[in-house]
């Protein structure tokens, strides 16, 4: 089965990259590179250890067991629910089920609604790929999910927001269903006074901007002194027209926002501090610019949420153990960047 998925992502590559440049605008390198050629890595890395992992594993006794052979030996949960969301609707769904595959289990593959492209060649194409017996896609919106939740599964596998993270933990805890729950978090990126400004610029701007911004644990603020700020500034600016040229709108390299409700909740976070660098949305088309907004205050709206979008806001502190202070007063992200040249 786990080779079966590893031709399905060959010989159906350009419908995987048709499928997300319709429901995300993505880019076919963007695309190739995260959904394709990350589940390829994981299929095989999976395959070269599946003899190892398989065995049993022998652990010491303890005066409970010294008449017995003590060892782990790991079983298949057995019914598995995974539900993916839609910034990457491939790998993120096919990296957890590749491992569930390889346990043993049986899987209910549920994609995102919003990526209807993708969600579609899932359901048409993975069951000529994979025992239908086994393995079921299931195409269902937020209600038939809810139903869904009802059932009694062995282990549920949920890659989302932290509101509906709740929902889904609530649901399991009826059946004592153990999940695994992959959410989103505001990760700061604290730049510090000595570093080598230019490359930390193309590295952050690299970060933030992929997949127009759409990725959990991208960059999602940066903490700064008010002269590295101002050094910042044309870096940031340098770096974007170095990846997206001077008018990124036109670029084939920068993705769109996925959906309306979407491009409208990141278009309002514009009103936070100064826009410094790009700005330009487009309804229409779903698109909205690289964007540094400089000056930005903690209270802002844009720091009251993750952002999931192409927009990096930067909020000045006078040291590092403000920046450390100012980290540790929010909840616990799922990422933590910094760059300095002091090892400390």
């Amino acid at each position: 089965q786990l080779e079966a998925l590893g031709r399905f992502l060959e010989e159906k590559k350009q419908e995987i990259l048709e499928a997300t440049a319709l429901d995300l605008g993505k880019p076919s390198f963007e695309a190739y590179l995260t959904e394709i050629l990350l589940c390829k890595n994981e299929l095989n890395n999976t395959l070269n250890n599946l003899c190892y992992w398989m065995k049993d594993q022998h652990v010491d006794k303890n005066l409970m067991t010294q008449l017995d052979s003590a060892f782990i030996r790991k079983d298949p949960y057995g019914v598995v629910l995974i539900i993916g969301p839609w910034n990457y609707p491939i790998y993120l769904l096919l990296g957890p089920l590749i491992g569930a595959i390889a346990a043993g289990n049986c899987v209910v593959i549920k994609p995102s609604e919003k990526a209807k492209n993708t969600g579609r060649l899932l359901a048409e194409s993975l069951s000529c790929y994979l025992d239908s017996d086994c393995y079921a896609v299931v195409s269902a919106g937020v209600q038939e999910t809810t139903r869904l939740l009802e059932n009694k599964f062995d282990y549920i596998f949920f890659t989302g927001s932290p509101s509906v993270g709740r929902l889904v933990m609530t649901a399991a805890a009826k059946h004592l269903t153990p999940v695994t729950l992959e959410l989103g978090g505001k990760n700061p990126c604290y730049v510090s006074d000595t570093c080598d400004v230019r490359n930390v610029a193309r590295r952050v701007a690299w970060g933030r901007f992929f997949n127009a911004g759409q990725t959990c644990v991208a960059p999602d603020y940066v903490l700064c002194t008010l002269e590295m700020q101002e050094k910042l500034m044309p870096a940031l600016r340098e770096a974007i027209t170095e990846f997206y040229g001077s008018n990124p709108r036109e670029s084939p390299d920068f993705g769109r926002i996925m959906g309306q409700k979407e491009f409208q909740r990141i278009r309002a976070l514009l009103c936070s501090g100064r826009v410094a660098i790009g700005g330009q949305t487009d309804e229409k088309d779903l698109y909205i610019a690289p964007t540094v907004l400089a000056d930005v205050l903690p209270s802002d709206p844009i720091m009251q949420e993750e952002i999931f979008g192409p927009i990096l806001p930067i909020v000045v502190v006078a040291s590092m153990d403000e920046a450390i202070d100012f980290i540790n007063e929010r909840p616990r992200p799922l990422a933590v960047y910094a760059f300095s040249s002091d090892c400390k």
